[in-house]
């Protein structure tokens, strides 16, 4: 035998020894692996309680309704969440209620004040508080991530772009120089320009009395609308009797001419909540501004 193949034979044996070590640790990490809990996705969420009213018809948008099982008092839209539980408000959600209804999620505002109590009994509980146009289509998307409905998100969020280009076409140029105050509440509350209204006005080409300093949805003295003159008023129904009892206001323009949306219940609704019918509100604001004359504009100047 020669030096070459007794040299050899130490070399082939490593060789077999390092195949058998490999398999060896081949299987042990299999056997780990196969020890391992086996991990799913989670399913979706089945069992759904809206505490608001424009995630109520977020959730509907996303053609999910029947998923709901409690909402707030005052989810009124669409029809079939009227049958469902009402659960409460901001301030006095019933939790006996909303734990014995059994949800996998629940959606609230970060106002309400069951949200902590409800995390320390391990409900899973998701905060969503949509101001301006971007946060409703940010808040579309989570709600189309959470609930496995992306392309209903996505096709929700067309629908409203598309409803406010409508608008746009609709409302005459002469208005979009007009001054227009929006009131949300006769405290009272105005829309200013970084609201999901304010941004609406302006989208439809409106010139907002409120400027954007004093904040989204800013309290406002009656008196800073009287030195504001506006031309137009976008307001509650009623809300709108009112008007001329204020100290002044029976002076204003928009009052001397009678240009005042005054939107009744349901349409307001549409109005204010930050949701899937955005685009409507644009429509409902450039069809009433379709009503005002030119002519009764150019007598206030």
């Amino acid at each position: 035998m020669s030096d070459t193949t007794l040299k050899q034979r130490p070399m082939c044996g490593r060789g077999a020894g390092s195949a058998a070590l490999r398999l060896i640790v081949t299987v042990i990490v299999m056997m780990i692996v196969a020890a391992l809990p086996l991990v799913t996705k989670a399913a979706a969420p089945q069992r759904i309680i809206s505490l608001v009213p424009s995630l109520t018809e977020s959730v509907c948008a996303l053609q999910l309704c029947e998923r709901l099982v409690g909402v707030d008092r005052h989810s009124n839209w669409p029809g079939r969440v009227q049958a469902l539980p009402k659960l409460g408000g901001l301030d006095d959600v019933q939790l006996e209620r909303v734990v014995a209804l059994k949800p996998d999620l629940v959606l609230a505002a970060p106002s309400a004040r069951i949200v902590p109590r409800l995390r320390s009994l391990g409900v899973n509980v998701v905060v969503l508080n949509p101001q301006t146009q971007a946060e409703i289509e940010r808040t579309f998307r989570e709600l189309g991530k959470r609930l496995e409905a992306e392309p209903a998100a996505e096709q929700a969020i067309e629908k409203i772009q598309a409803q406010i280009q409508q608008a746009q076409q609709l409302v005459p140029a002469w208005v979009k120089a007009q001054r227009v105050y929006f009131e949300v509440a006769s405290t009272p509350f105005a829309a200013g320009p970084a609201s999901f209204i304010g941004e609406l006005m302006q989208r439809l080409g409106l010139h907002n009395i409120i400027p954007p300093e004093l904040g989204v949805f800013p309290q406002i003295n009656p008196e800073f609308v009287v030195r504001q003159q506006p031309q137009i008023i976008l307001i509650a129904q009623n809300a709108q009797a009112g008007l001329a009892q204020r100290p002044a206001w029976a002076s204003l323009p928009a009052l001397k001419q009678q240009q005042i949306c005054a939107f009744p219940a349901a349409e307001y609704d549409i109005l204010v909540r930050p949701g899937p019918r955005l685009g409507e509100a644009a429509l409902l604001m450039a069809r009433c501004l379709q009503r005002f004359t030119q002519s009764a504009s150019s007598s206030n100047h």
